[in-house]
């Protein structure tokens, strides 16, 4: 797939900030579980926040595939990293898609920017593949909302300044009955649970939030009330290609590393890349990232050009990020025991791409979906 210059250009700037910024304080970032704030605002001023920002709203204005190519270069030098560009597109495409003026006058720019800090609050104890298990309410009360409930496992929760929370607002209603709410986090009534240590990704910071009568102004409804499930599956397309974009970072980078060592660890008198056993190791990383690379951008392309894409960025989350599991194991594998140590990069990959099979959807739930697409609209592509 050729891409423009435009986008050569904004991969090259995004690889050339992972290689010289990003790579250096990857380790230390995993090891202190930090959340590198400094980096994230620097990472602002270059525009790699908001990628699909029209330009009126002040983003850069770029496409889905160059989107894609900018989290692969950052997830090839931290998969945590490149986890906060992706949280950053998914809220501002709602906001940009379903956000009144006044609302993304006062939210965009401070999120491209990286001074504010957003969660996107839809996982619960009994709501996660599930959605419909969803126990948090927002209330009428007057004008306004009251919000009581509680999310887990959410991305940022720790640090976040806002919270963009999917709520019943219609029991009854069932899927019609959600609705989201940009809520303040250091706002009367909102509780934060501890930091999640987690296997991998450990900059990422997770936790839990508790919302106890927040009450919360008309303006805080983003879009229309009832369709905040709708809004929040319009999105998952793009936040899927975004994933496995990022599975295919942590590939690429496993590669970079099993190849490197391979040429200068040296066993029975030469390298151990001149071993048959190794070299097809190194090709079977090679050609399963390339695969997963070229699914990514396919699903992009198809998103950008206005296709139902739905089945496509599935395939393309599924096996990016089981290539990513494997191939990083192979990586493992390839260094032998010094794999297994930390503070080697291949060993942090590794634990790095568990999630990716997990996260924006299993991926025993993305082979639900593309069998359900395939049964639908059949098998043409």
């Amino acid at each position: 797939m050729r891409l423009s210059e435009t986008q050569i250009q904004v991969r090259d700037m995004a690889r050339q900030f992972a290689d010289e910024v990003i790579r250096p304080m990857a380790e230390a970032l995993d090891r202190e579980e930090r959340f590198p704030a400094d980096l994230y605002r620097q990472m602002g001023e270059l525009g790699l926040f908001g990628i699909g920002v029209p330009e009126e709203m002040g983003g850069p204005g770029f496409d889905t595939l160059t989107y894609a190519l900018v989290m692969e270069e950052l997830s090839r030098g931290y998969a945590s990293v490149a986890d906060q560009c992706g949280l950053v597109e998914l809220v501002s495409t709602l906001l940009v898609r379903h956000g009144t003026p006044a609302q993304q006058q006062h939210w965009l720019q401070g999120l491209l920017s990286a001074e504010i800090k957003a969660a996107y609050c839809i996982t619960e104890p009994e709501a996660g593949t599930d959605v419909s298990g969803l126990r948090t309410e927002a209330v009428r009360n007057g004008e306004g909302w009251v919000l009581n409930g509680g999310k887990i496992w959410i991305h940022n929760a720790p640090v976040a300044d806002v919270g963009f929370v999917l709520a019943r607002t219609d029991k009854a209603a069932g899927h019609r009955g959600m609705s989201i709410f940009i809520v303040d986090l250091k706002g009367a009534g909102v509780t934060r649970g501890p930091k999640e240590h987690k296997m991998g990704q450990r900059a990422s910071q997770v936790g839990a939030l508790s919302f106890a009568d927040v009450r919360l102004p008309p303006e805080a409804l983003l879009g229309e009330e009832g369709r905040g499930f709708h809004m929040m599956m319009s999105v998952l397309d793009k936040g899927r290609v975004g994933i496995a974009a990022l599975a295919v970072g942590i590939g690429q980078a496993g590669l970079e590393a099993a190849l490197d060592y391979a040429k200068q660890r040296r066993q029975f008198g030469k390298p151990i890349a001149d071993f048959q056993g190794v070299q097809w190791m190194l090709a079977d990383i090679a050609r399963d990232v390339e695969a997963a690379r070229l699914l990514v951008h396919s699903a992009a392309a198809k998103i950008d050009a206005g296709e139902d894409a739905t089945r496509y960025c599935s395939m393309a989350k599924w096996f990016a990020s089981d290539m990513a599991v494997a191939r990083s194991a192979d990586a493992v594998q390839i260094f032998g025991g010094s794999g297994y140590i930390r503070g080697f990069e291949v060993e942090r990959l590794y634990r790095d791409a568990k999630i990716t099979q997990i996260y924006e959807g299993t991926n025993q739930i993305q082979r639900a979906i593309i069998a359900r697409e395939l049964l639908k609209n059949g098998a043409a592509a």
